[in-house]
């Protein structure tokens, strides 16, 4: 096939750029289409306070009858380059159809430009920050995905291999089954270590209380993921921007709060309804209908996915966890919740998932980082 690869320049190309894999899995009842509205802001250079300390180029692979057949895109995270010292290049938003010679001309567009800007090694797939959907699947390819993970077929791994690259790292994701009955022990559990360190969970029953312990929440998470594999440290835009998303979702029954005497945050849990499903129904468009389905599965469900979890370095593996499962447990009973799905956490981030240990658990789904030196 004879491939034409070229630059997203304009607003439309972008548009075409963001809406390319809701093509490429049309009828895949496991894809999970993203809000083509949200994609297009997170790609923007003037919406994304990410592009503070990254930059970004995206292609498009065209074959011989002007059909997109492949999409990336190149991006450079100065922050954490500054943090670990590596001139590394990213590549992202990765997907394609199964030919060697589109994903050849794709790789080599996107390693050139980063050599070109004297860069040493290709990581990825990673987004401009921690936030974004990163990895390949390489397991779970008959499982929907949460809304924060990212589908792809089976043959997308072979490809990468076949261009010298090799895993850097895995993030896995968990299935839990929740009894109708929660075990006795996190309560008893999360009473003994209140009162062993003196820690309390915060009163939030509205999102206005919760919004003054952002800065702090934030300030922690900043501490706990320094050195988690991507994550460069988040400005005051990309707080507020995060802000932004995820405080009209939440819900205050899934928000655990720990704090100690002073009113100091040291630990904290944040999970959601899914709304996988409700993204599926939606295909990419909010209006006019798909804010319909968003709302209910915001207020009805079976299924909580995680979306964050940390705990101050001097409470790790001090029974924090059970505190913040004890707290959310009253909303995963009044809610009937059946299952939790935990978003893509790291494959050796034992203390996370650990918060599990009770429950019948499955290794579902597993996405794989890779690199190579260019």
């Amino acid at each position: 096939m004879n491939v034409i690869i070229k630059e997203v320049s304009t607003k439309k190309d972008l548009k075409q750029f963001v809406k390319f894999p809701n093509r490429l899995y049309k009828n895949n009842k496991y894809y999970v289409p993203q809000l083509v509205s949200a994609e297009m802001d997170t790609l923007d250079r003037d919406k994304n306070h990410a592009f503070e300390f990254c930059e970004s180029k995206y292609w498009l692979a065209y074959d011989d009858n002007d059909n997109i057949v492949g999409r990336v895109a190149g991006i450079v995270n100065h922050a954490y380059n500054k943090k670990t010292g590596i001139k590394f290049a990213r590549f992202g938003w990765l997907d394609f159809i199964d030919d060697d010679s589109v994903v050849e001309a794709l790789f080599n567009t996107v390693e050139q430009w980063a050599k070109d800007n004297h860069l040493e090694r290709m990581t990825g797939p990673l987004g401009l920050l921690e936030f974004d959907a990163s990895g390949v699947l390489v397991e779970g390819f008959e499982e929907i995905p949460t809304a924060y993970g990212k589908y792809n077929f089976p043959y997308y791994e072979d490809h990468i291999l076949k261009l010298g690259y090799v895993k850097d790292t895995d993030w896995v994701e968990y299935r839990v089954d929740v009894p109708e009955v929660i075990p006795p022990i996190y309560a008893r559990a999360a009473k003994m270590v209140a009162e062993k360190e003196k820690l309390h969970v915060a009163h939030t029953p509205t999102k206005k209380i919760v919004s003054r312990y952002f800065d702090q929440i934030f300030a922690l998470m900043n501490r706990a993921y320094s050195n988690i594999h991507g994550y460069s440290e988040l400005s005051q835009g990309q707080i507020d921007d995060l802000k932004a998303q995820f405080l009209p979702q939440i819900n205050m029954k899934f928000v655990a709060i720990i704090v100690d005497e002073n009113d100091k945050v040291v630990a904290f849990g944040v999970c959601l309804p899914s709304i996988s499903k409700a993204l599926q129904k939606a295909h990419g468009k909010l209006f006019p209908f798909g804010f319909i389905h968003l709302l209910k599965a915001l207020r009805k469900n079976d299924t909580l996915d995680t979306l964050l979890i940390s705990v101050e370095e001097e409470y790790k593996n001090k029974g924090l966890n059970a505190m913040i499962f004890d707290a959310i447990s009253n909303g995963i009973r009044d809610y009937g919740i059946k299952y939790v799905e935990t978003t893509r956490e790291l494959e050796d981030n034992h203390s996370v998932q650990n918060l599990w240990n009770k429950f019948d658990t499955r290794l579902h789904k597993r996405a794989r980082c890779y690199i190579k030196n260019i």
